[in-house]
């Protein structure tokens, strides 16, 4: 079953700066995404910036699409074999100026996840 509970959510300034300071980026576009392995569960920060939406009906459409991408394909992250048993922080920032479809964005968090299970 895909879900999104709040176990799921990155919250916390002492995590999200910690992401944000030792996490490895890349691109995905239109997402530029953070990660860095975490003990406990896999916890995602979705963010789509007020400099570039001004308005929040544009800026909370993205984040739920971003959110709904990754809550679809989430289980693609877990480990093959059950003996590695590695979590990560990750964080989805919007970079594009324009609105994208959801296609669009769902290709990118799949092909950011992929990436991330990769380096595993």
């Amino acid at each position: 079953m895909n879900r999104f509970p709040k176990n799921n959510k990155l919250c916390g300034q002492i995590r999200i700066a910690a992401l944000f300071k030792e996490g490895k980026r890349f691109v995905s576009w239109p997402l530029r995404v953070t990660y860095m392995p975490t003990e406990g569960d896999t916890q995602v920060l979705i963010w789509a910036p007020k400099s570039l939406f001004k308005r929040a009906v544009k800026r909370n459409r993205l984040r739920r699409l971003m959110r709904e991408a990754f809550r679809l394909n989430q289980d693609s992250l877990k480990p093959d074999n059950d003996s590695i048993k590695q979590n990560f922080l990750i964080a989805f920032n919007y970079m594009d100026k324009e609105e994208q479809s959801y296609s669009i964005i769902e290709k990118a968090v799949k092909k950011a996840m992929a990436k991330i299970k990769k380096e595993r």
